[in-house]
């Protein structure tokens, strides 16, 4: 299975960047033997519109013309459903096995995501009830794919 992240605005080169980029390079050298690879990493620039409405619907414009047909849309959004790194896990692999093709994971804007992407989803998930920077949901996500892998394959990187 493929797996893409979207997310509204661009991580700038630093500490966070690189962070982000060694947890999904783990996960590119790691997943294929278990049947997942990381598919493309889309940012778009955060809309300009001048109201939150708008400019929800517009970031949601952006993330359904990358999104592939038939896609599994994972949202990360603080209403949520939070899950532990081993039901994260196996909503990867439930899906995975069930033979979808395409997950993409989305972190929205700062004004959050435009209801009817909600509606839409699959699934929508939380990170924990705190509110985290946009670089560090990166850095978060980034870490339990690769975690994910780990778990679904018996490697120790993930202890309980």
């Amino acid at each position: 299975m493929r797996i893409s992240l979207f997310a509204v605005g661009r991580l700038k080169a630093g500490p966070e960047k690189d962070l982000a980029s060694r947890y999904l390079d783990r996960f590119s050298k790691a997943g294929p033997a278990i049947g997942l690879e990381l598919a493309r990493m889309i940012e778009v620039p955060e809309s300009r519109a001048s109201n939150a409405e708008t400019r929800k619907r517009e970031e949601a414009a952006a993330l359904e013309k990358t999104l592939p047909e038939g896609a599994i849309l994972v949202l990360l959004d603080e209403r949520g459903k939070a899950l532990d790194s081993e039901a994260f896990a196996g909503l990867i692999d439930k899906y995975k096995d069930g033979g979808k093709r395409d997950m993409m994971l989305a972190i929205g804007g700062a004004d959050g995501l435009d209801p009817d992407l909600r509606a839409r989803a699959d699934v929508v998930l939380n990170l924990g009830s705190m509110t985290w920077p946009h670089q560090l949901v990166r850095i978060l996500i980034a870490e339990q794919l690769y975690r994910a892998v780990t778990i679904l394959s018996g490697h120790p990187y993930h202890r309980v």
